[in-house]
Order: structure tokens, then C-alpha cells, then sequence
């Protein structure tokens, strides 16, 4: 009898105290976290595929690519289109690839692609995710080098749902430490404006109930703490603080309430997607890297849960 494989491949699991985390093959993403038994993802069962995102890394490039089409090197070069409704490319390709466990050790894993020249992005990258428990929480840490002999374009981002202790995302209390948003147009792609936030709907510096906002938004200009990190952070009455950071190599965070995902799923996490440049950068430049040969770009993000309200 031939065993089964879960749709998103092989499950590796990493322990460190009272937390436990779940690292899938495919696309290298995060399908669970829990920190005391409770999960503070909303991420998915192992005999599902993945929807929504859920967990995954977005690279080479995160959210959207108008047309699938941009220029770079003297080339114009084309991408499939895959979000059909807004004709646009989008959340990158290796969200569906197999990647292999490059190191593995009880509290930690190190996932591993090298993205090969394909139609759309004829370049050689390398690609590896670790992630990491400590007593912090959960760290994970984004390396891309450049193999080929030419430069190329990339951007990093990625793609947990972060669940408070409610059903619904309208009674989470909510701090996103940005002053300004991305102003997009009806397809999600910038207009190249920048909106202050300070009295707007979009304004989340200090805590406050999400209520029945839908937010699709993109937040930039970020108040960093001593320690050069960003934190957004959600907590459900005196519950415990959901804490996501982001270290300098993200000056953009995009906070995603699912209200476009299958009605079973929406509005039940709200994705907290760090990125390293805007939708739309491989034809705007904004914030996008251009990586030399043999060139590397590493950028680090985490979770953190503290049941004592402190994050």
C-alpha cells in the first residue's frame, strides 16, 4: 500500500519549551504555531492545501505585479498571470515548489530552493528560510544570493494569519506602529501616493478595535523601538499580546483582514505580511533590491506571545 502525502508535503516539526511549530515542503511556509497548546496562527490542517496564503513565503518578489510584465536588464520580460481577476502576477514562485530541509535541528529548520531561470525571471537564485524557537518566540530569517553571472531584481515577504484568542478579527484590539498607508487603486497597486494615517480609519498606532474595518492596506513609514525592530501587535480583551516584529530589512507591512477569502475563512486571522518593498516593485523600483553576483540579502521577522499582556 502506497502511503499518502499531505498536500503540503513534508511536515517538520520544531520544539522549544512550551512552544511547537509546524514547516511544510511546500513553498517552505508556516502551517501551524503554538505557543501552551493554543495556536496563535490561523494556519491550516495537515490533510488541507493551502489556502489564502496561509504561512507562505513570497519571493522572489511579495503582492502584486501589474500585468505580470516589467523591464529590467534592457529586457522586457513577462510573468504568468495568476491573480485573473485584476490581471496582475502575484506573491511571487516558489509558493508552490518542493523545498528540501537543508539543516534541521530540534528547535530549529533551514528550508532550501535554488529558483532556476525560468520564463518571466531568467535568473539563478538561491533561497533558504530558517526558523527558529527561543525563548523570544519565533524567528525566522530570509537569505537570497544571487548565482547567475547577471544582476536580478527581488523582494522578500511573507504571509501568516496571526489569531487572538476570539473567532473573528472585529474584537481584536489592534497597534500598527506606522504614520503613513500606500495609497492603491482598484486593482491593489500603487498610485505612488503616500496617505498620512493620523485621524483616517488606517490610523492603528495606538490600540484599537478593528471592528467591521475591512484593511487590504499597505503600511509604511514605521515607528522602529530601540532595538530597530517594528512590532504590530494584537491582543482580545486582557488577553495574552500577539506580538509581530520586523527587523529594518522590512519597511513595509501589509495588514490583510480576508475579507475577499472563502466565507468559511474570512475575518478569522488578520495576515500580517512583512515586506521588504511595496506591490508593484519590479516595475516601479520603489524599495525593490537589485541583487549584484554573488550578492546576498538577509532580512528577519518573528512572533512573539506573552500571556502577561507584555509584549
Amino acid at each position: 500500500m502506497v502511503a499518502t502525502v499531505p498536500p503540503s508535503g513534508e511536515q517538520v516539526e520544531i520544539r522549544w519549551g512550551r512552544q511547537r511549530a509546524i514547516v511544510v515542503e511546500v513553498g517552505g511556509g508556516l502551517r501551524e504555531y503554538w505557543v501552551d497548546g493554543q495556536s496563535v496562527l490561523d494556519g491550516y490542517a495537515e490533510d488541507e492545501m493551502i489556502s489564502g496564503g496561509r504561512g507562505q513565503p513570497l519571493l522572489p518578489w511579495p503582492n502584486r505585479l501589474q500585468d505580470g510584465r516589467y523591464e529590467f536588464g534592457g529586457q522586457t520580460l513577462q510573468l504568468p498571470v495568476n491573480e485573473i481577476g485584476h490581471n496582475n502576477a502575484i506573491h511571487g514562485l516558489t509558493r508552490w515548489t518542493n523545498w528540501t530541509v537543508a539543516a534541521r535541528e530540534a528547535d530549529r529548520v533551514t528550508m532550501a530552493l535554488v529558483l532556476h531561470p525560468q520564463p518571466g525571471y531568467p535568473f539563478t537564485l538561491s533561497l533558504t528560510i530558517e526558523y527558529t524557537l527561543t525563548d523570544a518566540g519565533l524567528g525566522v530569517r530570509t537569505r537570497a544570493c544571487n548565482l547567475g553571472s547577471a544582476p536580478l531584481p527581488y523582494g522578500a515577504g511573507q504571509h501568516p494569519y496571526l489569531k487572538a484568542s476570539t473567532d473573528l478579527v472585529d474584537d481584536v484590539q489592534l497597534k500598527i506602529p506606522a504614520r503613513q498607508r500606500v495609497e492603491t487603486d482598484e486593482r491593489q497597486l500603487p498610485t505612488g501616493r503616500l496617505l498620512a494615517v493620523a485621524g483616517s480609519d488606517w490610523d492603528f498606532r495606538d490600540f484599537r478595535p478593528i471592528g467591521a474595518q475591512c484593511l487590504d492596506t499597505c503600511y509604511t513609514d514605521l515607528e522602529r523601538d530601540s532595538d530597530g525592530l517594528a512590532r504590530v501587535e494584537l491582543r482580545a480583551g486582557g488577553g495574552p499580546t500577539l506580538s509581530l516584529w520586523v527587523d529594518g530589512e522590512y519597511p513595509f507591512v501589509m495588514a490583510f483582514t480576508g475579507d475577499t477569502l472563502a466565507p468559511e475563512r474570512r475575518r478569522k486571522g488578520l495576515a500580517v505580511e512583512p515586506m521588504t518593498c511595496p506591490a508593484n516593485a519590479f516595475r516601479t523600483g520603489w524599495s525593490l533590491k537589485t541583487l549584484a553576483p554573488g550578492q546576498a540579502s538577509v532580512s528577519t521577522w518573528g512572533i512573539t506571545f506573552r500571556s502577561d499582556g507584555v509584549s
